[in-house]
């Protein structure tokens, strides 16, 4: 099978799902890196023509969004699978999967992560305390919801590592970098026995932010 192509920018936790979904497969992929103020103009709008990443490409077959590019992998990539085989499990991790899309990365991830991460690492810039105040509600009860789902569970949707892992870890990781984690997870801390897994995985240890920042210099 030919190589795999990754359009992304380093650290980004999207492109760092699709990353570990690759390495969870063991195949071989190259990190084609986005510069960020590119994202809204070409040549990346002809492969995204919303300026998002991640964006796979394989053999001239270009596919945007990370569901869609996950279970593409899963299909194409059959072992290990990453979907359970269970119907009831398989609903629950496309469950986890759209809330990770709408209501994780939507309105929290996407400002507490900016504010905290991104502002002060790529631009330079001073987060906006009143933005980051303004989203914790919604953060508490996505928060909440997860750990419930979660429960007591090795990983979300069952014992094995699942597509939805592979979602949410990046995203929770980037969050663990801000002074918001410690109030989100003190009285969930099975998010925190989770992450810790996810991250002493071999996936996860291969995506950091830095070990693709080395793959997009390289």
């Amino acid at each position: 099978m030919s190589q795999f192509i990754v359009h992304s920018i380093p650290g980004s936790p999207y492109g760092r799902a699709v990353f570990a979904a690759l390495e969870e497969k063991r195949v071989g992929y190259r990190l084609a890196p986005v510069p960020p103020g590119t994202l809204k103009a070409e040549p990346h709008t002809a492969r995204h023509p919303f300026g998002r990443v991640p964006v796979l490409e394989q053999d001239g077959f270009l596919l945007y969004e990370t569901q869609a590019i996950l279970r593409y992998l899963d299909r194409v990539l059959t072992s290990p699978a990453l979907t359970p085989a269970e119907p009831k499990a398989a609903g629950r991790m496309d469950q986890l999967m759209n809330i990770c899309d709408w209501y994780l990365f939507q309105g929290v991830a996407n400002v507490i992560g900016f504010q905290r991460v991104v502002k002060p690492r790529l631009l330079g810039q001073p987060a906006d305390e009143a933005a980051v105040a303004q989203a914790m509600p919604k953060a508490h009860a996505v928060f909440e919801e997860l750990s419930r789902l979660l429960g007591s569970r090795t990983c979300f949707a069952g014992e094995a590592v699942s597509l939805a892992d592979l979602m949410i870890a990046p995203q929770l990781d980037f969050f663990s970098l801000t002074p918001e984690w410690a109030p989100l997870t003190a009285q969930r801390t099975n998010l925190c026995a989770w992450l810790s897994r996810m991250n002493d995985g071999a996936s996860m240890k291969a995506t950091t932010w830095e070990k693709i920042a080395q793959l997009a210099a390289a």
